[in-house]
């Protein structure tokens, strides 16, 4: 079984002396510095007992060492967990029940957040050639896991309680070797790594990716638009991220007085986790100076399942055609199927092992072959996908399937809405529709201005009954909106009349 290590055993082989990484500690490793890092680690485990198939938790924000520790875990054989910091005790309390890891890690040097998890776990400092950060050693054994997973990543809960995705090796190099090639990464390229690497996508498509191209990834901890622009400006190639991502970097060199990035090094910019509309990517286009590229994939399927490889000023807003050795179709059996629409299911090396611990769940997804991914979609005469949001979200008012990214589509339109999201809700005999609209609380945007800017843009049944406009969204810590949480967020707004 060839394994995910091999793609940085190969970088230290051929390129020792190559820039690696650098992150916010000072840490400058080159790739024979990287791999001292994931040996110390490999010591550090073998010393505290971790055994083949053990899990080994890393509760984590982006820096050296997390990457230092997911490669060690691979190379003792054990299964690494990549938990977002950010997360509260009683997710991470969750997660550790779950799991039952054999060792626990936090990036403390980096994240307030992991210290105090280390703090409240009663973790141990530990400094090494990989930096400062604490360790928690647990007594009980572990059962044994499955020798082929290699990560196992819990997703955000956006339609329910966490699950364990367990992701093989052959997925992960997979995943990083499909993105890498989409991206046409070479040695040359330096990647900004702000999406965490707790989530798949940062994980495979531009950690793991950024080693199999042999590239220096740049990492940051959390998000800030100054400093992504000043990165943006001095040397970076590509940068992968969310929508909120992008909408508050163009806001913050807009305050600046710039209307356009101005990036002398820029070739690739992605944006994933939300569907795009037309407006939103001619302007992000004009504002980066290159192609906007588009993607769709679930933690489930290694990351990816559909991209774009567009030319600067494409107007489709798909997220492309199948990537290779992928298969997809559309099942149109599902509510709201038919005409050509219904619930996108692939197969593939991208589909996961299952769920950890779940079998009920795991067969729930995985029939005969092909993952149902509970989002709807439909797949054009290009062959390109277009997906029409979670078959769980669908809403059904007066009679008509109103698809929530048709409606944030048009909401996202105005000049002031940073990003929406649209959810329904229940009542006497129908849904209602909701929507709910990040804006700068400085705007002068009403939900009575917004609701005349969409009424020329969507049909009666697709208008929202209500619009919540806020400073913020409930979101996971990849910027991800959680939408199972807006009702309870803004229940004392909904319920004023």
């Amino acid at each position: 079984m060839e394994r995910v290590e091999g793609y940085l055993a190969d970088q230290v082989a051929n390129r020792p002396d190559a820039m690696a990484l650098t992150d916010t500690t000072g840490a400058a490793w080159r790739y024979a510095d990287l791999n001292a890092a994931v040996e110390a680690f490999g010591d550090l485990f073998r010393n505290a007992g971790v055994a083949p198939t053990d899990r080994v938790l890393i509760i984590a924000e982006n820096c050296g060492a997390t990457v230092a520790a997911v490669f060690a875990a691979f190379r003792v054989d054990a299964i690494a967990v990549p938990v977002n910091a950010r997360q509260s005790a009683q997710e991470i309390n969750r997660i550790i029940g779950h799991a039952e890891p054999a060792l626990i890690i936090c990036t403390s040097a980096v994240s307030i957040d992991a210290a105090t998890h280390a703090k409240r776990l009663g973790a141990q400092p530990q400094l090494g050639v990989f930096g400062a950060v604490d360790v928690v050693t647990r007594s009980s054994q572990p059962e044994p896991g499955d020798a082929d997973v290699a990560v196992l990543l819990y997703t955000t809960g956006t339609t329910g309680d966490p699950k364990g995705v367990m992701l093989t090796h052959g997925n992960v190099r997979f995943g990083a070797r499909t993105s890498a090639n989409l991206r046409c990464m070479t040695n040359d390229d330096v990647i900004y790594g702000v999406l965490p690497m707790t989530h798949v996508f940062g994980l495979c498509s531009v950690m793991v990716a950024s080693i199999y191209a042999g590239a220096s990834i740049r990492l940051v901890p959390r998000f800030d638009p100054a400093q992504l622009c000043l990165a943006l400006r001095d040397g970076v190639t590509l940068f992968s991220g969310v929508p909120q991502m992008h909408a508050v970097l163009m806001a913050h060199v807009k305050a600046q007085g710039d209307a356009r990035l101005g990036s002398p090094t820029l070739r690739y910019v992605s944006s994933g986790a939300a569907p795009l509309d037309p407006t939103w990517k001619r302007e992000a286009e004009a504002f980066y100076g290159v192609a906007l590229q588009n993607g769709y994939g679930m933690t489930e399927t290694t990351a990816g399942i559909a991209a774009t490889s567009s030319a600067l000023g494409d107007p489709d807003t798909s997220v492309g055609p199948a990537l290779p050795d992928i298969e997809i179709e559309i099942d149109e059996t599902v509510p709201g199927g038919g005409d050509g629409m219904g619930e996108v299911v692939t197969r593939g090396p991208h589909v996961m092992k299952g769920y950890f611990r779940n079998p009920s769940a795991t067969a729930e997804v995985l029939r005969n072959g092909w993952m149902h991914t509970g989002d709807l979609g439909r797949i054009d005469a290009a062959g390109r996908l277009h997906i029409l949001g979670r078959s769980k979200e669908l809403i059904i008012h007066g009679g008509f399937n109103v698809y929530p990214p048709e409606v944030e589509a048009a909401l996202n339109d105005h000049p002031d809405v940073v990003q929406a999201a649209v959810v329904g809700r229940r009542m006497a005999g129908d849904e209602e529709v909701l929507a709910f609209c990040q804006v700068d609380p400085a705007c002068a945007l009403t939900p009575d201005a917004l609701m005349v800017f969409v009424r020329t843009r969507l049909a009666g049944y697709k208008r929202p009954s209500r619009i919540i406009l806020a400073a913020s969204l409930p979101a996971a810590p990849t910027g991800k909106i959680l939408k199972h949480k807006l009702i309870d967020a803004f229940a004392d707004q909904l319920e004023a009349i």
